[in-house]
């Protein structure tokens, strides 16, 4: 029979037996009563004991250390441990030997059968707790220096990694944020991490945000096979790109009403399924950041497939001949051996003289007269180039070349042409498609007129059925000059090798299952690349505060405006003087950056 006011352990707690039968009532800390059943307790002292909120404090004092030395190779019961460490035997020494044999330091055992532990155990064990306890005290130490804005110990950059894996999204947890009282998102992280000097404004952490690796594929690539190729090399192939360009992937020749698009042909080695298409499907498309290039598929790729590269470039060619009116009217596609020239656009444009660029204008000219006859749209901002080196960010705007466009044209004429052969020998295809929306019936012109065309625009979409490009003004469309950098390209390239060696090309179904991740991936990488833009846009104002600026207005809307500034590339929505209208000019003045959100805030000066 169990003793009323006898003291008993429940659940590692103190609870007071109050009375008994069947079910025995208990009283616990705090008050709760409770009734359990005999087997769910054991009685460690016969009482009487006082409230169990009298057992939750600290241990009293006591001989520890000699009762454990004392019994070597011994075992007794919790009586007669409570009597050899705390000299007596009452309700206070029976829960405190109990305590002692729960923490397991020095004891082990049931309370009816208690061991010394060996001393081997014991030291190992209080080296443990010493260097938990000396851990806790740094962490202690380190997050009072957080509290009082005081930048970081080299040592303690052990206590942020959680609040790193927050910042880089790899986590969604911190448990500094959270003992600091902070909100545990990537950007408070961030700002932690900023202000506390554990980083640089030098780390960008979206790519990672974005599940974007920052390094380039790594999975080898095969051997080129024995193919037989088309003898090009006299033809002059001109890969012509923007100076800071490291991997061309196109180039163009012309014969009279004949235009080549010669296409890197990383689509000979890459072959479906294999561990490099895998790798190139998982990334979608090369990741290009201000601070370098993550590239699809392995850099070894570059000097074997790039073009202008090597003195002779392996490639697959798309011949278009054009009629009268510069529509496609026959398209061939074969594997190729060209020779071919670089040139940037700066270079192009100066090259006055050279018929062969100066028929690519013509053509080009041609196609974008009868594209927007065809209803396209044209949209044009001006664009930056931004570059990191070490701890420096350049921003550069871009300068319109005619043989840019030039260069454009003739990619969309390939596409075009690539995407009627498709339709032509039934081979299932990655098409582009987009329809226009609603356009204003006269848009305004400069800045101001394409950025309201762009907000009528519907995001385009990808299909293995053939449609209307709206805003290209094409009734079919395909992307197959980028096989290096798009997935899409290099997927629509192996479509074509499969039918051009007479293998079965991959069936619909699971055409759009590739075609769907690829471009889910690269929807990633475009997100990235877009906040790393305005992430290292942000960086390289962070010193300019109060720096003027001009803008250009975009869109109206009471007070506040959307603004475009053009030396920066950025949009913006700012307060600005009430007489200004669309495609006015307006002079800003940098308020203020806030670089982990990132935003900048700009006044109208």
């Amino acid at each position: 029979m169990v003793q009323e006011k006898s003291l008993a352990v429940y659940k590692n707690r103190p609870a007071v037996v109050l009375g008994g039968g069947d079910k025995i009532e208990i009283l616990l800390p705090g008050g709760e009563k409770l009734k359990v059943r005999p087997k769910d307790i054991e009685i460690i002292h016969p009482g009487p004991a006082g409230s169990p909120d009298s057992y939750t404090g600290e241990l009293p004092p006591g001989d520890i250390r000699g009762a454990w030395e004392l019994l070597e190779g011994t075992e007794v019961p919790l009586a007669e441990l409570a009597d050899l460490v705390y000299g007596e035997f009452t309700p206070q020494s029976a829960w405190a030997a109990y305590s002692l044999l729960s923490e397991g330091l020095y004891f082990t055992g049931s309370p009816g059968a208690i061991r010394p532990r060996p001393a081997e155990a014991v030291a190992a064990d209080e080296a443990k707790r010493a260097e938990k306890e000396r851990e806790a005290g740094e962490r202690e130490a380190f997050l009072a220096r957080l509290k009082e804005s005081k930048l970081i110990l080299p040592d303690d950059r052990r206590f942020l990694q959680d609040a790193e894996a927050l910042a880089y999204g790899k986590s969604d947890k911190s448990r500094t944020l959270r003992e600091l009282g902070l909100a545990e998102t990537p950007q408070e992280a961030h700002r932690l991490l900023l202000d506390s000097g554990a980083w640089t404004p030098f780390i960008n952490p979206h790519p990672f945000r974005f599940g974007v690796s920052p390094g380039s594929a790594r999975e080898p690539l095969a051997d080129t096979p024995g193919e037989d190729r088309k003898d090009l090399t006299h033809l002059k192939a001109y890969a012509i790109d923007n100076e800071w360009s490291t991997d061309p992937d196109d180039a163009v020749s012309i014969e009279g009403n004949v235009l080549y698009v010669h296409v890197a042909d990383p689509g000979s080695v890459i072959l479906p399924e294999s561990p490099a298409d895998i790798e190139a499907r998982g990334r979608g498309a090369t990741l290009y950041l201000p601070e370098g290039t993550a590239r699809m598929v392995a850099e070894e790729a570059l000097p074997r497939f790039a073009l202008g590269l090597t003195e002779v470039s392996p490639a697959l060619t798309f011949k278009i001949s054009l009629d009268s009116g510069g529509s496609v009217a026959e398209i061939e596609i074969f594997r190729s051996s060209v020779s071919v020239t670089r040139m940037t656009y700066a270079e192009a444009d100066a090259a006055a003289d050279n018929p062969d660029l100066t028929a690519l204008t013509a053509l080009a000219e041609a196609n974008i007269r009868r594209r927007m006859a065809a209803g396209a749209v044209a949209i044009d901002f001006p664009e930056v180039h931004i570059t990191v080196s070490g701890e420096h960010v350049t921003i550069e705007p871009i300068r319109q070349y005619r043989s840019a466009d030039t260069v454009r044209e003739c990619m969309l004429l390939a596409g075009e042409a690539a995407a009627r052969w498709a339709v032509q020998n039934r081979v299932p295809f990655p098409y582009v498609i987009q329809e226009t929306g609603e356009l204003p019936a006269k848009p305004l012109a400069g800045p101001a007129g394409s950025y309201q065309l762009r907000r009528c625009m519907r995001a385009r979409s990808l299909s293995v059925k053939p449609g209307l490009h709206g805003g290209l003004g094409l009734s079919g469309y395909s992307q197959v000059t980028s096989p290096l950098r798009r997935y899409t390209d290099l997927l629509a390239h192996q479509q074509i090798r499969a039918f051009l060696r007479g293998a079965p090309p991959i069936p619909d179904d699971e055409l759009l299952v590739r075609l769907a991740a690829g471009e889910a991936a690269a929807g990633a990488t475009v997100q990235a690349e877009r906040a790393s833009r305005q992430y290292w846009t942000a960086v390289y104002l962070m010193d300019k505060k109060g720096s003027t600026w001009t803008g250009i207005v975009l869109e109206k809307k009471g007070p506040r405006a959307a603004v475009m500034i053009p030396d920066l590339g950025l949009e913006i929505q700012a307060a600005i003087k009430t007489d200004a209208e669309s495609n006015d000019t307006v002079s800003l003045t940098l308020g203020s950056v806030n670089l982990y959100q990132p935003e900048t805030v700009f006044f109208s000066a």
